[in-house]
């Protein structure tokens, strides 16, 4: 294999996974191209020419270098056949997705429709990937976050107020969960949770009652809306309820350690895939070891267990 392309969506550490596939396919003399903004760079064959100098001193930048969106042309047949039209031109054999379910669905159907070598790095803030246990960007979220969390903190201790907290999460509850925990909150609104806000209402008032003045509870996004759930603790308490909504601060910042590291052995990695020929596989790590897992099993719904988080968060409030 002499030619490979990457295509990208955005979180942290995405860049440090660019620069660990750029610089593993030079030691082996292969060319590597970056398709700019996603899927839609792929169709409209908007790419540039990627080596080891294009890509020093981006490991600890967040976001990507080759940016991103969301493309609603590569849904239909059209925008399929054009996008598979752009590798074969430009005579590249293989291709590397670092991206969540929509990009790994989008290089699934390039694999197994269009019979093209492709390689899915999972990267996504939700941590939602079936079967990957931590995804890119996950961990830097969820540190991301709770610095955010420590300063809200400091102010609902200060003013001795509620507050609600919504972070993102698209349909699953990881970031809330890992943040409640790590930031001693006292209560989580999750999608994996039936939510019985009576009995919140019921614990704040108990608790006021005994003296606790602030309290923090984490909601994720698609559950239910910060402000919502605020103006109901109000009425039903009649303490004052304050709102933060997090939101994109979550998807940006500086890699922590552990995505730089995830980041680099699974760049490296998805290479030698490709250079193996594997294809329509996602690459992860599981117990420290390095495997593959069919990127059909990867965009499968994930199930994720908030239970036993749950209960600490609740022991230790």
């Amino acid at each position: 294999m002499r030619k490979i392309g990457i295509l990208t969506r955005d979180c942290a550490g995405v860049n440090a996974a660019i620069r660990s596939v750029v610089r593993t396919a030079s030691s082996y003399d292969m060319e590597v191209i970056g398709f700019m903004r996603g899927y839609d760079g792929l169709i409209d064959g908007d790419f540039i020419s990627l080596n080891r100098r294009s890509v020093s001193g981006i490991i600890n930048k967040g976001g990507t270098i080759l940016k991103t969106a969301r493309s609603k042309r590569f849904y239909n047949e059209e925008g399929q056949e054009q996008a598979i039209r752009t590798l074969h031109e430009n005579n590249v054999e293989g291709l590397i997705v670092i991206g969540g379910n929509g990009s790994l669905t989008g290089a699934h159907i390039l694999a197994t429709k269009f019979n093209f070598p492709v390689v899915g790095i999972p990267a996504t803030i939700d941590n939602d990937i079936n079967g990957v246990d931590l995804s890119l960007g996950a961990d830097t979220a969820v540190n991301v976050a709770l610095d955010a969390l420590d300063k809200i903190r400091d102010t609902a201790t200060s003013l001795e107020r509620i507050f609600i907290v919504e972070v993102m999460g698209r349909k699953c509850g990881y970031i809330a969960t890992r943040l409640a925990l790590a930031g001693g909150c006292e209560e989580i609104i999750v999608p994996e949770m039936d939510l019985n806000i009576d009995k919140m209402c019921e614990e704040i008032q108990n608790g006021n009652r005994k003296g606790k003045v602030s309290w923090i509870v984490i909601v994720a996004e698609v559950k239910a809306k910060a402000q919502d759930i605020a103006n109901i603790v109000t009425e039903k308490t009649g303490l004052e309820t304050r709102v933060a909504v997090l939101g994109h601060i979550q998807r940006g910042g500086r890699p922590t350690s552990a995505d730089r590291i995830i980041a680099a052995r699974l760049g490296n990695y998805a290479v030698e895939a490709l250079r193996n020929g594997q294809t329509d596989i996602c690459v992860n790590i599981k117990e420290n070891d390095l495997l593959t897992i069919t990127l059909e099993d990867a965009i499968q719904p994930k199930e994720i267990h908030v239970e036993g988080f749950y209960k600490l968060i609740k022991l230790l409030t």
